[in-house]
């Protein structure tokens, strides 16, 4: 996607969200349900002002800062490279968002439904897509896994970004898996994404010291010929 259209569509939401604020504002409650627990139990509220235009104040500033990384990353060359998949996955994440705030809207407009089952194919789709940026992510300083270990090295980078990738669709797989579980779902969220988050520090980690010991023997015959 050229950014120029990603920038129209994010845009157009965006006013989407706000207009639809504007319109249902005076059919909302003064405290609108905002915040739902593992059960789909509502456990958190706000006032309707926040309620209305919190989520597309969000995606505003959001989609602002994620239009600006390409410009201000010292290795923005590199972000040129992925820049139609980086712009995608933006007007998937305002997508995302505008979805959320419209389950919102109707829940406080009278409708009932189970909130998880409702979340978790949204989600799913998020960590899919977020999986295929990961995978075409080249080295930069703010998109992708970014660990000490990932930014020392363009290698470690490159292999941990490609496993990255498959592990992100599987965790959107598994995700999906908790529509038909409701009474795990949270957990068919929560326990992947984490798992998939520290399995790729440590194996960023274990990557490097790798290299490391590979250089080792290198250094030691440059430093010799040297002598």
């Amino acid at each position: 996607m050229k950014t120029k259209t990603a920038v129209i569509l994010a845009g157009i939401i965006i006013g989407l969200l706000f207009a639809a604020g504007i319109i249902l504002y005076p059919s909302l409650p003064a405290r609108m349900d905002s915040h739902w627990d593992a059960q789909g139990a509502v456990n958190g509220t706000m006032p309707r002002f926040w309620g209305a235009f919190l989520m597309p104040i969000i995606a505003l500033l959001l989609v602002a800062l994620l239009f600006a990384i390409p410009y201000i990353d010292p290795r923005r060359r590199n972000i040129e490279r992925f820049r139609g998949i980086y712009d995608s996955f933006v007007v998937v994440m305002v997508l995302f968002l505008a979805y959320l705030h419209g389950l919102t809207l109707a829940w406080n407009l009278g409708l009932r439904f189970s909130f998880l089952p409702w979340f978790l194919p949204a989600m799913a789709l998020l960590f899919w897509y977020l999986g295929h940026l990961v995978g075409e992510a080249q080295p930069n300083w703010f998109i992708g896994i970014r660990t000490p270990w990932t930014l020392s090295s363009d290698d470690v980078w490159r292999k941990t970004h490609a496993l990255g990738a498959k592990l992100f669709k599987l965790t959107a797989i598994v995700t999906l898996v908790g529509v038909l579980v409701p009474a795990l779902a949270f957990l068919f969220l929560l326990v992947p994404v984490l798992a998939t988050a520290l399995f790729l520090v440590v194996y960023s980690y274990v990557l490097y010291r790798k290299e490391e010991r590979t250089k080792r023997p290198e250094t030691r015959k440059k430093k010799k010929n040297k002598s």
